[in-house]
């Protein structure tokens, strides 16, 4: 386990937290935030596991969220919703709708399928989901296989017997002005890891002797594997959510840069974008869109950041 000094904890009006099975390696990362907050979900993936996404769209009423989850367990792990909502509950959070007194805590999420010992019994994922918000935090985050990243594999195009461990990773970059956006993964994919800036593959499957097989070297033969990478990005800046929209497919390309295939039809690649509120942008952009553009480029460079720290060798 590892800790970063600038991830996704130095936005302002959020915490995460992790929760991990102790027998079975599975868990949940939960991102939970001080008030319900304008969010958006950008599913590209073809093989995704989420829930209440479609609350989500654009032109739909309720597009706020106390809470964001990011589970192993497959459709299993969706019960995690249950224990993030009642954590935010217990700690005063909530909003009431229409004539109601009863509080609700909107939440969303999605998962990654890391359930390969068939023998041992599923966790509560529901338990999970409680604990990871419980512990959420604002200080440095844990990294690799913690949370929703304890049982992540990558480069499982050759086979789950010659993928490579993944997990979670953060980053995030300031926006001046007292604003940061920062990037959670969970590393899943079918695909290999490299590093953009240098070329090199930071993690790529294994061929029968032990050689390093990228996928550069299957381009005629298909791929198996089934797999996905989950994302956040937040920024403390204030966005409508159309901008907060844009800012997510920018940062979709930023993981595509890292991880190789990306979006195939075996990942359920899901990516979540929230705005905490808390800083106030210039009165003018110079052109529509030119904020949104900005913050999603330098939420793309945090994305390659995050997955390179997801694969990075663990203590």
């Amino acid at each position: 386990m590892r800790r970063a000094a600038r991830d996704l904890t130095v936005v302002g009006g959020l915490r995460v937290g992790h929760a991990q099975d102790p027998n079975v390696r599975t868990g949940v990362t939960a991102v939970v935030f001080d008030a319900g907050v304008p969010t958006v979900v950008d599913v590209r993936g073809g093989a995704s596991a989420s829930y209440d996404t479609a609350s989500l769209a654009l032109d739909a009423t309720f597009g706020r969220r106390w809470g964001l989850f990011l589970t192993g367990g497959s459709l299993f792990g969706l019960d995690a919703a249950r224990g993030l909502r009642t954590c935010i509950l217990e700690h005063g959070g909530g909003t009431r709708y229409f004539s109601s007194r009863r509080l609700q805590a909107a939440v969303s999420g999605a998962a990654i399928f890391d359930l390969v010992d068939e023998g041992r019994p599923l966790p509560d994922y529901g338990d999970l989901g409680y604990r990871a918000a419980a512990s959420a935090a604002r200080g440095p985050l844990a990294q690799g296989a913690v949370g929703a990243g304890a049982g992540a594999t990558v480069a499982k195009y050759l086979g789950r017997d010659r993928a490579r461990p993944g997990g979670v990773g953060s980053s995030a970059r300031s926006l001046g002005r007292g604003a940061s956006v920062g990037v959670l993964v969970v590393v899943n994919a079918v695909g290999a890891v490299r590093d953009p800036a240098t070329g090199r593959w930071a993690a790529v499957a294994r061929g029968p002797r032990g050689r390093p097989v990228p996928p550069s070297d299957l381009a005629r033969r298909p791929l198996a594997g089934r797999g996905t990478t989950l994302a956040v990005v937040a920024t403390d800046l204030v966005l409508e959510r159309p901008a907060l929209a844009r800012v997510a497919a920018i940062a979709h390309a930023g993981l595509a840069r890292a991880i190789v295939p990306y979006l195939t039809s075996g990942d359920g690649d899901c990516l979540f974008a929230a705005t905490t509120g808390r800083v106030r942008p210039p009165r003018r952009e110079p052109w529509s869109g030119a904020l949104a553009d900005r913050v999603g480029r330098l939420a793309a460079e945090a994305a390659v950041d995050a997955v390179l720290a997801a694969v990075r060798p663990r203590d």
